[in-house]
């Protein structure tokens, strides 16, 4: 048997984490299963959605307005549940459930809205100005550009769609 991707059946676990997920006011982030050195791994990154920036910085997985690890318990316990129940996966796997970290992915407008006044790396699709690799504090969005503040304190401006990878960078 395949992996959960064949059928769609990615696509039901997804939905089955969301409802779950859901009940306690969180998103799904993202799902991956894979096969991994030792055997395979369901993975389900949880978000807490507008869930606080303080002092710069984004909430973490013991932020008391992000994902907590009770959070995760919960979801772990009733997915685990749920997915044994109605047979999903079919063979055995481990299932990993966790917030999206303090160096999380940035998807897009409203993560570069949210996450503003926060450290960011940024990795271009193609040079803006000379380019490819862009650091510093995100400034929200002008239109369909990405403000970026960058050491010098000079604003650069990079067009959404030349943004291949963004991450929030961790600040101690």
């Amino acid at each position: 048997m395949g992996g959960p991707e064949a059928g769609g059946q990615i696509e039901r676990i997804r939905a089955l984490a969301e409802r779950v997920a859901a009940s306690r006011g969180l998103d799904v982030f993202d799902v991956q299963f894979r096969r991994e050195a030792r055997g395979w791994t369901l993975r389900i990154v949880l978000d807490r959605p507008g869930a606080p920036v303080h002092a710069g910085r984004a909430g973490g997985a013991g932020d008391a307005d992000g994902v907590t690890i009770d959070d995760c318990q919960f979801v772990s316990r009733e997915v685990g549940t749920l997915l044994d129940v109605e047979d999903l996966i079919g063979r055995r796997y481990t299932l990993e459930v966790s917030s999206p970290g303090l160096d999380r992915p940035l998807r897009g407008p409203d993560d570069y809205r949210r996450f503003a006044g926060c450290l960011a790396k940024f990795v271009l699709a193609g040079p803006v100005d000379g380019q490819t690799h862009v650091e510093g504090r995100l400034q929200g969005m002008d239109g369909d550009e990405v403000l970026v503040a960058a050491g010098t304190g000079a604003v650069r401006r990079i067009p959404s769609g030349r943004i291949a990878r963004a991450r929030l960078e961790v600040e101690f």
